[in-house]
């Protein structure tokens, strides 16, 4: 089950320097998760400042 980010998220890119497997870039409007390449590890939502970042 691979994570997802909300419309919560405020772009401050602490997810995508987390993610051992760069599965996390920049969106149009907010940061994006590859679900094909999301390992399931949870470092993203971890660090997440506002809870932005939930399992699907």
């Amino acid at each position: 089950m691979a994570y997802k980010i909300t419309d919560t998220c405020i772009s401050c890119g602490a997810c995508s320097s987390e993610c051992p497997v760069n599965a996390i870039s920049q969106g149009d409007s907010q940061f994006d998760i590859d679900a094909a390449s999301c390992i399931d590890c949870g470092n993203c939502a971890n660090v997440c400042p506002v809870g932005a970042i939930v399992q699907e």
